[in-house]
């Protein structure tokens, strides 16, 4: 599967919280300036193509709803990113979020509980 736009993304992210919605209806959850209507109905049918958007048809009117799941894009955009920015180390990748992210001591106990689970 190809990376999805970050236009492409922003819409998925809105189908993958509402589950279902009619274009109007994507168009009503995007921040000020809203999108164009035909903007998001020609985007819709980018993500058709594909395939990571699917329809219902109610005569002329179509309700869309996410095929890709977000955990499966999630996966593919993290392994996506480790490979491209951490040399293929899951854990160049763990370490930099740990440095870089000032995490807590309650996150870095629940990434060491994570990592002992496996």
């Amino acid at each position: 599967m190809e990376k999805l736009t970050k236009k492409e993304e922003e819409l998925m992210q809105i189908l993958w919280n509402v589950k279902k919605a009619f274009v109007k209806d994507i168009v009503s959850e995007y921040p000020e300036p809203k999108p164009h209507y035909n903007t998001i109905s020609s985007l819709i049918r980018v993500l058709q193509e594909k395939e990571v958007v699917g329809f219902n048809a109610f005569g002329n009117t179509y309700e869309y709803f996410p095929l890709l799941k977000k955990e499966a894009y999630r996966k593919i955009y993290m392994k996506e990113i480790v490979s491209n920015y951490f040399d293929n180390s899951f854990s160049s990748a763990v370490a930099a979020f740990v440095k870089d992210e000032h995490l807590d001591e309650e996150e870095v106990n629940e990434l060491i509980k994570l990592i002992k689970s496996k």
